[in-house]
């Protein structure tokens, strides 16, 4: 159980001894690059306080313009996330504003500085234990000024095993530190973070939209095609006039798909903020045009239409559309020969859509709703309104919505 537990804690301590090491082979680069003007720096003879801070600025400076690149935001994340966290999921993408590069350029100038902290301790820490463990007679003498072993062995071996703990030590304590601050600087400030999931939730919004779109109409469309084709399969021996008929069918709901399909296409581009050419949306005012589709499929549909269609709010008007759509679609679908009793009532304050079919036998259960009565829902939903949909005791089925009139006249 002990030993379970402490080797992924010494994993952890030697991912992130490599991330500090990292850090310190670009330190390493950087300094030799820029050793000429830091030796000028040492020969002007400034006090000691003074050249450390120059020579600080002059080393830092390159690293952190490096750090405002969009992409050492990605790698960086990636490194932390690999070696620091150990949550390789969480990582950032690239840099996209100024205050993102800036936390960046912040965390390298650190990851570096820390890792030529933590590769000082190796290259002089350990050494330096070697040669206290060897002791003065095989190394020839101390090895700093002041520091002179003791010639007994068990003394000399405890100190240099304090010195490489010391070392490790060191380097354990920056690696946490930086383990701990790191995901703060990658990490997005509240805002930020807010208009991030905001995007997402438009992002996401935005592809239900589609699923809607594309299901309803286009899904429509194919359902009457379908229909059609295989009428004409049927009627292409005994009534060639009907097959042609049929397959004209086919070919009026293959175009009103395309130009369904153009639409949704246009809602696409739209988002992307090109809404040129965006194909209009078709809405209450074509309901006899899908009425005259659903019976050309051999649904048997009457319309009781009353009220003021064209007054409708342009929303109110093109989601009742859709919703009376995926209506009939159903009706195509599982009850193609069934009588269908269409019902729209436009008031001033209330838009009431009632479907009612009747079933010729129990519906599978599959078939007893799906994604079309899970997209009618939403688009409900979306407009305040009610729903309620399912067989009822005289055998019917029915689809009943209420979607309220907030303004008459809307902009189209």
């Amino acid at each position: 159980m002990q030993r379970g537990t402490a080797t992924p804690a010494i994993r952890r301590s030697l991912h992130r001894w490599i991330y500090l090491l990292l850090g310190g082979a670009i330190g390493l680069a950087v300094g030799v690059v820029l050793a000429w003007p830091v030796s000028v720096l040492w020969a002007t003879g400034m006090p000691v306080v003074l050249l450390v801070l120059l020579a600080g600025l002059v080393l830092a400076a390159p690293v952190a313009a490096i750090g405002t690149l969009a992409e050492v935001r990605s790698i960086e994340g990636a490194a932390v996330a690999g070696l620091l966290t150990g949550r390789p999921q969480e990582r950032p993408g690239p840099a996209t504003t100024s205050a993102q590069r800036g936390r960046s350029a912040v965390l390298l100038v650190l990851h570096v500085a820390t890792g030529a902290l933590a590769g000082a301790l190796l290259i002089i820490g350990v050494p330096t234990a070697a040669v206290v463990a060897a002791g003065p007679s095989e190394l020839g003498g101390s090895l700093l000024p002041g520091l002179t072993p003791p010639e007994a062995p068990p003394a000399r071996l405890a100190l240099a095993a304090g010195i490489a703990l010391l070392c490790l030590a060191g380097g354990e304590l920056l690696g946490r530190a930086m383990a701990a601050l790191a995901p703060r600087l990658l990490a997005d400030p509240a805002a930020e973070r807010l208009a991030a999931a905001e995007a997402s939730v438009s992002l996401l919004a935005g592809r239900d939209r589609l699923a809607r779109e594309l299901h309803d109409s286009v899904g429509h469309a194919l359902s009457l095609a379908s229909v059609q084709a295989g009428a004409a399969r049927r009627l292409l021996v005994r009534d060639p006039a009907a097959a042609e008929q049929a397959i004209r069918a086919t070919e009026d709901a293959a175009r009103r798909a395309m130009v369904d399909l153009d639409h949704v296409l246009g809602l696409l581009r739209e988002d992307e903020g090109t809404p040129d050419d965006v194909a209009p949306a078709p809405d209450l005012r074509d309901l006899e045009r899908l009425l005259a589709d659903a019976r050309g499929a051999g649904a048997q549909v009457s319309a009781d239409v009353t009220g003021d269609l064209p007054g409708l709010p342009a929303l109110v008007s093109r989601e009742a559309y859709r919703i009376v759509q995926e209506g009939l679609t159903n009706v195509i679908r599982h009850a193609p020969r069934a009588a269908c009793r269409l019902e729209v009532r436009a008031g001033d304050d209330e838009l009431r859509l009632r479907l009612v079919n009747t079933v010729p036998g129990a519906l599978p259960a599959e078939d007893r709703g799906g994604r079309g009565l899970v997209g009618v829902g939403e688009r409900v939903r979306d407009l305040r309104g009610r729903l309620e949909s399912g067989p009822g005791d005289d055998g019917c089925w029915r689809l009943q919505v209420q979607l309220p009139v907030h303004a008459r006249g809307g902009a189209r």
